[in-house]
């Protein structure tokens, strides 16, 4: 009884892993990148992109999956 979440837990990553798997096969993520938000400098020498947008969506996905996968386990 002692492995129920754990078991819970390993199923529910890798349905995760699955649906990511097939978003980024399809590309579906073509935008991901290219967002307002996002600093890209390119000058003749150099180029600076700093995805300060894009991290900041996948900091919110990551709380919110956080906060789900607590209330589940």
């Amino acid at each position: 009884m002692g492995n129920k979440p754990l078991g819970q837990l390993i199923v529910v990553l890798g349905l995760v892993i699955v649906v990511v798997g097939i978003v980024t096969m399809r590309g579906w993520l073509g935008w991901f990148g290219h967002l307002p938000g996002d600093v890209r400098v390119e000058r003749p020498n150099a180029r600076i992109y700093v995805p300060i947008v894009s991290m900041l969506l996948i900091s919110i996905l990551f709380s919110v999956l956080s906060y789900v996968l607590r209330r589940l386990f």
